[in-house]
């Protein structure tokens, strides 16, 4: 494993969050202004395509976390998202979940992540790695770029 320290956030970099709303109940989907507070809505998400191979690579060469900020007002999002990982990532993410408000404050080498402007991740010390959801296979890009580390 790599002397580098990985932070990867889950909220559409490994979790596809728009994969919830079409198993939302609608009246439920209706109810919540803000759609991240809807109650277990975290636990309807599916992976981001090639997010769970690509965590399982990079765990074989990095010292590799999975980093995420959960809605203040939604207090099942803290444990739907260690369910998700459990689930999606397995023993690879045994005891590697971090969340947090305050991504800066976690010392690293690389932060994966869609949001820059969020949770104090332009504070990061590391070298920040934009993740783009909306291009054609956006892991293939960054996993060319992490290959360089190991």
């Amino acid at each position: 494993m790599s002397k580098y320290i990985l932070y990867i956030d889950m909220n559409n970099v490994l979790v596809d969050f728009s994969s919830a709303f079409n198993k939302l109940d609608k009246a439920m989907s209706d109810f919540y202004q803000e759609k991240d507070n809807i109650p277990h809505i975290f636990s309807l998400m599916e992976p981001v395509q090639g997010a769970v191979e690509a965590f399982h690579f990079l765990s074989k060469h990095f010292d590799t976390y999975i980093i995420s900020t959960a809605p203040w007002e939604n207090p099942t999002a803290w444990a739907d998202k260690l369910e998700w990982v459990k689930k999606h990532l397995g023993e690879d993410a045994h005891k590697r979940l971090i969340l947090t408000h305050h991504k800066d404050l976690n010392k690293g080498d690389f932060l994966i992540e869609d949001r820059m402007d969020h949770s104090g991740v332009r504070r990061f010390g590391g070298k920040l790695i934009k993740f783009d959801p909306f291009v054609p296979y956006p892991w293939v890009s960054v996993l060319d770029y992490m290959k360089r580390f190991i």
